[in-house]
């Protein structure tokens, strides 16, 4: 089993990165990273700017990280938000994008004066990261053409479906160019207009370096990627552009796409504009080196150290996706499994769920406000170590109890639009145990379909899962659940609900410190994570065959959350930023 959890292993390069007197690029100074194993204080790394910072927007949250040259937090900032439905799209308002980021980092420079007795002046290297998928449309002035559609858009089905069949390749609704084809099969007249195309991430690294870049492992998600090239499938490219030949469009793909970058590449400096842009107090230098903006799931498999062959990472938050590093290509195409790649660009199946954990935070709130009009005050952690630990008390099976966590549409189990469902019968056995049991299986429920596709159809085999997010924060709870659902060992490393902006930082690290010829996961491998290991659950036969007995109610099942979404209207006006 692969060891994780931080490490303790200096960097070796001395490279650092600083803008040129001139202001017109970058120059490469020798300077001293690691003092050659004597570590400095940590106030005084801050200080000469000898950290990484990493930054990454997920669906609820969005997390800042400051590492040092141990590959250790030395701050965290973190800000809330949420996505809204407006006019029949998720979406984030571009000034919550913006208010978000800066929250986050201005909370991280809020806890570095607090811990340090300094202010965040510099840093090594900085890492963005963000949300795979969706669709920021841009002109020729950079003005956002339509509102950012995001990955939990169940609306291209036509598209994704048409470009499936043209690729001989899956092409999910949530991908960037099923969005975009959508948009052209609509006849959507800003799409005459686009200049650039993005994801989040992308949009975020372009204004704060000008450089319109992609990490691969964020562009695949965008357009298939050939993983010797390291660059989108060019064949592809070719039956996309004649495949829009005659709808009027002004440009081809390969103009409006960004240019595709590998773990390890330089992607350009803070301009003195981005500088301002993140930090508006203005403490921030500008110089400072980015490496290529990546996908959460890029920064998932980095923060477990998962992507070698045969390695895997289960990413559970919002949404919640596996990612397993292939071996060899699958035999056929499945329309419920994703090829991506790491952000190395080696092959990767991805299965990919809309939903996990709101629904379940929902009833968690619920069972708070009955808390605090009881008098009794919990606070979250509590509250979740409490509810979550319950359901290891529960049946097997969740005692005949059924649910269904949509509060968008999954793809999956091809529901276009969500409705929360709690369903039992007279018969089942009903109580606190088998209900909050019932919602963690219902978590991965769409997840463990997706999953049975490459264990049971294409014979992929793994050694092991690693989970980070929201889901495994109690310990062993949603750990013991994921080991039940795939029959798979999962260990849990100790920052699991916070990987994705570490793992950004990590690639930051990466970008300055490596040697020639130095892989990602040699540098994983044999310096982040060298000797070290984490909480390792097996599988229990009675656990995991009670997880299948519940998986057979949940596809029978399914019909019943299809109905509902046929017959209840959505209520008006849900999210909104929380900041």
């Amino acid at each position: 089993m692969r060891k994780i959890v931080s490490g303790s292993v200096p960097f070796r390069n001395d490279l650092v990165y600083r803008e040129s007197k001139s202001g017109t690029g970058t120059e490469a100074l020798r300077k001293e990273w690691g003092n050659g194993g004597n570590k400095m204080d940590r106030k005084e790394k801050v200080i000469q700017g000898k950290t990484v910072l990493g930054i990454e927007l997920g669906s609820t949250r969005i997390k800042a990280v400051l590492m040092d040259d141990t590959y250790t937090p030395l701050a965290v900032g973190s800000c809330g938000w949420e996505n809204r439905l407006e006019n029949g799209f998720w979406t984030y308002h571009l000034e919550e994008v913006w208010a978000g980021f800066r929250s986050s980092y201005r909370d991280l420079c809020k806890n570095v004066k607090e811990a340090y007795g300094c202010s965040l002046t510099a840093v090594g290297a900085i890492g963005l990261s963000a949300m795979m998928h969706g669709y920021l449309a841009f002109d020729n002035e950079g003005k956002l053409l339509v509102p950012f559609r995001t990955w939990r858009n169940g609306t291209t089905g036509p598209a994704a479906e048409a470009l499936t069949e043209l690729f001989q390749y899956n092409i999910p609704q949530r991908w960037s160019i099923a969005h975009l084809y959508q948009a052209i099969l609509n006849r959507e007249e800003h799409v005459k207009e686009i200049a650039y195309l993005t994801t989040l991430s992308g949009y975020l690294h372009w204004q704060l370096t000008g450089k319109q870049v992609l990490g691969i492992g964020d562009a695949s998600g965008m357009f298939p990627i050939d993983s010797d090239s390291k660059d989108f499938q060019e064949e592809m490219v070719k039956k996309f552009d004649g495949l829009v030949k005659g709808e009027g469009c002004p440009w081809k793909l390969r103009d409006i796409l960004p240019k595709v970058l590998c773990a390890g590449e330089e992607a350009g400096v803070l301009t003195e504009e981005g500088a301002r842009l993140l930090d508006e107090s203005g403490a921030l230098s500008a110089g400072i080196p980015l490496c290529p903006p990546e996908g959460d799931a890029g920064t998932g498999m980095v923060a477990t150290n998962s992507v070698a062959e045969r390695t895997g990472n289960v990413s559970a938050g919002t949404s919640v996706f596996a990612m397993v590093v292939l071996e060899k290509e699958l035999k056929k195409v499945h329309p419920e499994i994703d090829l991506v790649t790491t952000p190395a660009g080696s092959p990767v199946a991805m299965v990919h769920a809309n939903n996990c954990t709101s629904d379940l935070n929902d009833w968690a709130g619920l069972f708070r406000e009955f808390a605090q009009s009881a008098g009794i005050r919990l606070e979250q952690d509590q509250l979740f170590e409490l509810l979550y630990r319950k359901a290891l008390e529960g049946d097997a099976d969740c005692g005949g109890l059924l649910a269904y966590g949509y509060l968008s549409g999954e793809n999956i189990t091809g529901i276009e639009n969500g409705r929360p469902l709690f369903v039992r019968t007279a018969g089942s056995r009903f109580h606190l145990a088998n209900f909050m049991r019932v919602h963690l299986f219902s978590a991965l429920g769409a997840l463990k379909l997706g999953m049975d596709i490459l264990q049971k159809e294409e014979q992929v085999q793994m050694d092991s899962l690693l989970g980070h997010g929201g889901f495994f924060k109690t310990k062993g709870v949603g750990q013991s659940i994921l080991a039940a659902a795939v029959n798979v060992p999962v260990s849990v490393m100790e920052t699991a609900g916070e990987g994705g902006p570490w793992g950004m930082a990590l690639l930051a690290a990466y970008m300055l410190e490596k040697e020639a010829g130095e892989t990602l996961e040699e540098y994983l491998e044999n310096r982040v994570f060298a000797g070290k290991t984490g909480v390792c659950v097996e599988p229990e036969p009675e656990e995991a065959a009670g997880f299948e007995a519940f998986l057979e109610r949940y596809k029978e099942g399914i019909v019943i959350e299809r109905a509902a979404a046929e017959h209840l209207a959505e209520a008006a006006g849900a999210g909104g930023q929380i900041c």
